[in-house]
């Protein structure tokens, strides 16, 4: 420990490296996101009068070494939490192999330390995430009362955790396991909003796409959580690993709003992504936080997730007046039969280019997301959804490889099916060398791989979608795209 290093109950470090992630992405075109999640442990925390800190490696592009030197040469925590989430949510995963290399580091540099990993992949996987890492403890749900509890138990110099909630541990070598707690119900009284003060708030910027309106003004920008969970059961998604089913709960309003304020007037934030799986979904939640930020007259770039199905038209003028710029839409694939086998709306492409056009014309950019290689997908479905994306000419697009996600049903599917999984957690992240997404009945890994990095190719540099964007957001957003498009990512099963 530093000399002047300083006595806190918890460090809550969110570990992750861009580079092994995006590659050359990272450099640029993807954003450095706020970790919200171990910001709202944070306010938990504090509010049971513990002390606190969060080292946002990614954020001050550290190293897992250098992040354990960090955190060894400043503090002296009773207890160290991997808070292993990932800015979209089926992306904890890949961030495993930073936050392993993280916790060796740290038991390299501070063999008596603490650790407790929580996080989706934690959760999906607590039996192995115990054995396989350097960590003392492992969290299977949502995490505050875990952590409170076992700073507590540490503290008191207790033996024994046998009665801490979801806490996983060992026992003369042996993993135990403690039941499950019930989820938090008072979402407004024990966690209102993140600690922003301990975040380096200088250090964030949003996503190229999220400013084409103002290319240049990335910062700064802030992530916040309106709800937790999701009602939904897409068989891709593993978002409800960390609750134990799907489930849906909400922020007020009225706390949302405050956080806003404080966001706006103390950070100078205008760059917002509501980070919740689902936010276009309740009226009475949408349209409340929607009127309190119209009568604030704050001048706010917003993004929020939404689904094809769940676009009201009541929603969109209270949207868009409200400062959201940009719904991102999972419209997955172009081809009924492949979405209906993953749970995905009851919807064809007729309605999806119907809610595409309709947000569109009520002023706000569509950014839709595709994904290749579900498990039904053939080559001529895949092209299908290219297709489809091609016609919808949403203002930008995401595409993806399904992925089998530990906490997915795809996870389940593949080991049934024997199917290959990554070798390496970072096998995981859709951007780097390591990728390996899920075969199909009819595809390798490669087909898929090569089908979606050539799509991506075609979508940004289609004549019909670049026009749109000169017309819509000038010629520097299509200098950038241009810019972004000669970047091509190295892939290791394609034999870069």
């Amino acid at each position: 420990m530093g000399s002047d290093s300083r006595k806190v109950d918890v460090v809550l470090v969110n570990p992750g490296s861009r580079k092994a992630v995006y590659q050359e992405l990272g450099d640029e075109f993807s954003a450095i996101e706020p970790p919200s999640l171990a910001g709202l442990f944070a306010t938990y925390l504090r509010r049971k009068e513990l002390t606190v800190a969060i080292v946002d490696a990614p954020a001050h592009s550290l190293s897992p070494e250098g992040a354990a030197r960090f955190i060894a040469e400043n503090y002296q925590p009773v207890l160290i939490v991997m808070v292993v989430y990932g800015f979209q949510p089926s992306a904890s995963t890949q961030n495993m192999a930073a936050a392993g290399e993280t916790c060796r580091a740290l038991k390299a540099q501070i063999p008596d330390c603490r650790i407790l990993m929580t996080g989706t992949h934690a959760a999906a996987l607590p039996e192995r995430t115990l054995h396989e890492e350097a960590v003392d403890f492992v969290c299977d749900r949502e995490g505050p009362e875990t952590i409170l509890e076992t700073t507590r138990a540490l503290k008191a110099g207790a033996r024994s955790f046998s009665g801490i909630p979801s806490l996983w541990y060992r026992v003369g070598g042996v993993a135990m396991s403690n039941p499950a707690a019930a989820l938090m119900e008072d979402l407004d009284g024990e966690m209102p909003g993140v600690a922003w003060d301990l975040l380096p708030m200088d250090k964030y910027r949003a996503h190229n796409w999220h400013c084409f309106e103002h290319i240049v003004e990335r910062k700064p920008y802030v992530s916040i959580h309106t709800s937790l969970g999701c009602p939904y059961k897409c068989t891709f998604c593993c978002i409800n690993a960390p609750f134990g089913k799907p489930s849906y709960r909400m922020w007020s309003p009225d706390t949302v709003i405050a956080e806003i304020d404080t966001l706006v007037h103390r950070y100078g934030v205008k760059n917002i992504k509501f980070v919740d799986e689902m936010f276009v979904l309740n009226a009475n939640h949408v349209l409340g936080i929607c009127d309190r930020i119209i009568e604030r007259g704050h001048q706010l770039n917003i993004w929020a997730y939404a689904r094809v199905d769940t676009v009201k038209d009541e929603f969109l003028d209270k949207l868009q007046r409200a400062g959201f710029r940009w719904l991102a839409l999972g419209i997955e694939s172009g081809s009924k039969h492949v979405r209906d086998g993953v749970e995905k709306g009851r919807f064809g492409s007729t309605d999806i280019i119907k809610t595409v056009r309709k947000i569109q014309d009520a002023g706000i950019n569509v950014i839709g997301n595709y994904i290749f290689g579900l498990p039904d997908d053939t080559h001529q479905s895949m092209q299908e959804t290219l297709e489809l994306a091609l016609e919808a000419n949403c203002e930008f697009a995401n595409f993806y490889c399904a992925m089998a996600y530990p906490g997915s049903k795809l996870y389940k599917m593949a080991l049934e099916q024997n199917w290959e999984l990554p070798a390496s957690w970072i096998g995981y992240s859709q951007h780097s060398y390591e990728t390996l997404p899920l075969r199909t009945e009819t595809l390798t890994s490669a087909q898929v791989l090569k089908f979606r990095d050539e799509a991506f190719v075609k979508y940004f540099t289609n004549p019909a979608y670049l026009a749109g964007v000169q017309n819509k957001f000038g010629g520097a957003v299509v200098q950038h795209l241009q810019d972004m498009t000669k970047i091509r990512l190295k892939r290791k099963i394609l034999g870069d």
